[in-house]
């Protein structure tokens, strides 16, 4: 392992039953830290926690996921982190490819890796993921790849690896509060010229993995498709959005 550093943030709000098994499953050898964000938990996240060892951040009270993101991915670089990995703390995703994703980083083949779940059809549905997340999964991936010229297994993944650059530039505090969060600094990765790419992982359903319900899925696809919108006619030059505005100077 060389001297830089890899930081594992996890973005926690009620993860008391699944919080232990994650961190156990998360490679020492590629976490020289891990950043716990609590958003308002009313459970014992953060005695687990607490308990585990992790460095904890609170909030107060609950300010949404995109909200719990931020204050991840600020820390983490306020800690000096070469690469950021940001994991859900349900179980849902196979931390054992974080080596895999940093070695990706490393050798500047992408700058951002995803978890891709949707290897098939047929694994998705008998892991247990709702037919209607399915069906909404590969709808909205569909057109954001071609909206965005890229050929990703999936755009909604809890599982993102990122190298230290790709989160100094892309204005991420002025993103929503809410779960459109991960279309919006995707989208904006595409903007700055970012190269995205995805590492197939296996997926996990089972009842204490944190899912949104079918109204907030809807909404979140929705507010997707605006968050491309606003893409398009910033780059037409008919919308000058900060979300599009570099945080380093000259970018």
């Amino acid at each position: 392992m060389s001297k830089e550093k890899i930081i594992i943030v996890l973005p926690a709000y009620n993860a008391a039953l699944t919080l232990e098994k994650t961190v156990a499953s998360i490679p020492r050898s590629h976490a020289d830290e891990i950043i716990l964000v609590d958003d308002g938990s009313q459970d014992d996240t953060v005695g687990i926690a607490k308990r585990l060892g992790l460095l904890i951040i609170e909030h107060p009270k609950n300010r949404g996921y995109g909200a719990n993101q931020k204050t991840c991915y600020q820390v983490a670089l306020e800690r000096n982190a070469d690469y950021i990995v940001m994991l859900h703390p349900d179980y849902q995703y196979d931390a054992r490819l974080i080596p895999a994703s940093i070695e990706i980083l490393r050798l500047e083949i992408c700058d951002m890796i995803l978890g891709n779940r949707v290897r098939t059809r047929k694994e998705c549905l008998a892991s247990g993921m709702p037919l209607y997340k399915y069906f909404g999964n590969r709808f909205l991936t569909g057109i954001e790849n071609i909206a965005l010229g890229q050929n990703l297994g999936e755009f909604h993944s809890g599982f993102r690896a990122y190298r230290r650059a790709v989160l100094e530039t892309i204005p991420f505090h002025k993103n929503s509060n809410d779960f459109v969060f991960d279309a919006q600094i995707l989208i904006q990765a595409v903007h700055f010229g970012f190269k995205i790419g995805d590492i197939p992982m296996p997926v996990r359903y089972f009842k204490e993995a944190s899912s949104i319900n079918l109204w907030r899925s809807i909404r979140y696809g929705w507010a997707s498709l605006g968050a491309l919108w606003v893409f398009f006619l910033h780059r037409l030059g008919l919308v000058n959005s900060i979300l599009f505005r570099s945080q380093r100077p000259g970018k």
